[in-house]
């Protein structure tokens, strides 16, 4: 038996990054999503995937041109941020969440 092609797979199990996108418009899926990637990232320092979480926020709620203009930040310097290689300062994550309609919170652990 041979290795599945991806056009097969995604006929059986659909289109997942479309999935995401639709399932992330919602605010309280995008908020769980994220503080899924949150707590992934306090457990095992996993940046890239706590980055590609608010990516992937970021897409299903208008895009990184969206963002950029609502945040006023630099679009070139969102998409690097974002990209797993960034490292966002604390008061950019915060501008970001508020874009979302997300507040930072602290609980104890």
């Amino acid at each position: 038996m041979g290795k599945p092609r991806s056009e097969k797979v995604k006929q059986m199990t659909g289109d997942y990054d479309a999935w995401l996108q639709e399932h992330l418009q919602d605010k309280k899926a995008a908020c769980a999503h994220l503080q899924a990637a949150l707590d992934a990232y306090q457990n095992d320092q996993n940046k890239e995937g706590l980055l590609l979480a608010i990516k992937d926020i970021a897409q299903a709620q208008g895009g990184i041109g969206w963002l950029a203009h609502e945040t006023h930040l630099n679009r070139e310097h969102l998409y690097y941020l974002l990209s797993g290689k960034g490292n966002p300062r604390l008061d950019t994550l915060s501008t970001i969440f508020k874009v979302f309609g997300f507040h930072l919170n602290v609980a104890v652990a």
